[in-house]
């Protein structure tokens, strides 16, 4: 076989993998789409705040299957080192919603429960130290703060007293615009303007792409608004209709409500890219192309969820202290 057949061969198994990557990839996202919505429309009508445990039982998937990711990228740890971090894993989102939804004292729960969790590690490098060595230690340590404790704050983020609603709406709603934007307005002018982000980390990434993401971050962001603004209301003022009593609290009459969405769009967007970087370096510093392949056309649960995951504490500040 000649050289040139080989070589269109070759071409065209790529390019029909590249197809079948996405059709997984669209496949994946309508699913995705579907089950955000369902999970919104949850939360939104089941009184009680029982409408939220959905999203906690998708937090806690993060949490448990995102720190296996991690743990199996990062490597050398031992079988201890993953036990103790993979049951943390597991209780970390309940322990936080339980005691939350009952004493309002989740977070406190959470940093007794960490400080636990951290004496367990440090007594398998003492009495295990010829397998769980202190570079082990550290990385289970940093993999639960990543995946474990990121997660309760989607979970806070998720039980906010006031607010909880679109707080939510506008975490699902920028993060995932900031990606559209960006790889929508990457693929159209790549070309024409060629700057790349961050080379090193992650080549396809250009900067007119990232200016796309935070054109897709602020749009979520508005968006979030108009919809709590024509179903919610805002300070119980409803424009369109009304269910449940959710409803946006917004009391300052220094800047205007679409003015802070924005801004908060805008900064969730910022730090949505930045956690996909983090995810890269990652990646590149493991020597592995997904952290999983559990989500297909994606990877794993930390390629789709690292930028919610990196961007949850500027949303819970947003509206759990500044929006009020």
């Amino acid at each position: 076989m000649s050289e040139e057949m080989t070589t269109v061969i070759n071409n065209d198994a790529g390019s029909a993998e590249r197809k079948k990557n996405f059709r997984a990839r669209i496949i994946t996202s309508v699913v995705y789409v579907l089950a955000w919505i369902l999970l919104c429309t949850l939360k939104w009508v089941v009184p009680g705040g029982y409408g939220a445990l959905g999203f906690d039982a998708v937090f806690c998937v993060i949490s448990i299957v995102g720190s296996m990711e991690f743990l199996n990228a990062m490597g050398g740890v031992s079988f201890p080192q993953r036990a103790f971090t993979i049951a943390f894993a597991v209780i970390i989102v309940p322990l936080y919603v339980v005691v939350q939804m009952t004493m309002q004292a989740g977070f406190l729960a959470v940093a007794c429960a960490f400080c636990v969790y951290v004496m367990f590690l440090a007594a398998t490098s003492v009495f295990d130290h010829g397998r769980s060595t202190v570079k082990g230690t550290i990385n289970c340590i940093f993999c639960m703060l990543y995946c474990g404790v990121l997660s309760t704050v989607l979970a806070s983020i998720n039980h906010l007293s006031q607010n909880s609603m679109v707080a939510v709406l506008v975490l699902f709603m920028s993060t995932a615009l900031c990606d559209t934007g960006a790889y929508t307005l990457g693929s159209l002018l790549k070309k024409k303007i060629p700057l790349k982000l961050a080379p090193k980390l992650s080549p396809n990434k250009t900067v007119i792409g990232a200016i796309g993401g935070l054109l897709g971050g602020v749009a979520g962001g508005l968006m979030a608004y108009g919809i709590m603004l024509l179903c919610g209301g805002v300070n119980g003022n409803i424009l369109f209709f009304g269910y449940n009593g959710v409803t946006l609290t917004f009391t300052s009459t220094a800047i205007d409500p679409a003015v802070t969405f924005t801004l908060v769009g805008l900064a969730t967007a910022v730090l949505a890219q930045v956690g996909d970087l983090f995810e890269s370096a990652i990646k590149r510093e493991c020597g592995v192309k997904d952290m999983g392949k559990c989500l297909p056309g994606h990877g794993g649960i930390l390629d789709r969820f690292d930028s919610m995951l990196y961007c949850s504490v500027v949303v819970l500040l947003s509206f759990g202290t500044i929006i009020i």
